[in-house]
């Protein structure tokens, strides 16, 4: 079976993709810490780089049985070691959507669109940010809203991750235009126009990578 008609993953290939992932956002350390640096404190590609570190710690450290546990145990793992407002955000947006969630031995599409629609909403109610506000949802949203037109449309799950990762790169330049509401950025007003956010360019990263994993030879 190609995987442009892959429709599924196991736990095991899910924890397979994050482990990719967080080697691709540790590996982005230098460019996430010159685009905060620009209009932030810098320090936001080292906490990415903290949280996906203790997040392959714990994956490695354990077999998954649901896709539920691969995705607290990468959330989990950002909350407990990043600290500040990025580990709470970004940890939800692993956790968030998993919350009441029924035990999965498979994630799909619909499943995949279904856990991170929740917690982007968990992330505007922790946050009281949105779409505009030069954070990290400006390039979150558009890819949920991706991956869920895409699982209405009935693709597949490479297609639907290609799809959210187009949608978010449009947000990150996107958040170029906005005026940032949070942060440091907030107190650079106009000035702030034209730099990209780095949380926006982080979500950016992750889905470009989970479109790379599933990609690679041996995930047919």
């Amino acid at each position: 079976m190609s995987v442009e008609t892959v429709k599924c993953m196991t736990p095991s290939q899910v924890k397979d993709m994050f482990l990719y992932v967080g080697d691709k956002v540790m590996e982005s350390k230098p460019l996430l810490t010159r685009i905060d640096s620009a209009i932030g404190d810098g320090d936001h590609g080292i906490g990415m780089s903290v949280g996906f570190t203790k997040a392959e710690e714990n994956l490695r450290a354990n077999e998954f049985t649901t896709v539920n546990d691969v995705f607290k145990t990468v959330g989990m793992s950002m909350i407990s070691s990043m600290g500040g407002a990025s580990g709470i955000i970004f940890g939800t947006m692993f956790v968030g959507g998993i919350k009441g969630l029924e035990p999965k031995d498979s994630l799909d599409l619909p499943l995949l669109a279904g856990i991170f629609e929740k917690a982007l909403e968990a992330i505007k109610l922790r946050g009281k940010a949105d779409l505009g506000d030069k954070t990290m949802i400006d390039a979150f949203q558009p890819a949920v809203e991706a991956l869920k037109e895409s699982a209405a449309e009935r693709k597949s799950l490479v297609e639907g991750i290609r799809n959210a990762e187009s949608a978010a790169l449009q947000g990150v330049e996107s958040s170029k235009d906005y005026i940032a509401k949070f942060g440091r950025a907030k107190s650079l007003g106009e000035r702030a126009i034209g730099h990209q956010d780095a949380g926006a360019t982080t979500v950016s990263i992750i889905f470009r990578a989970m479109k790379e994993s599933l990609e690679r030879p041996g995930n047919e």
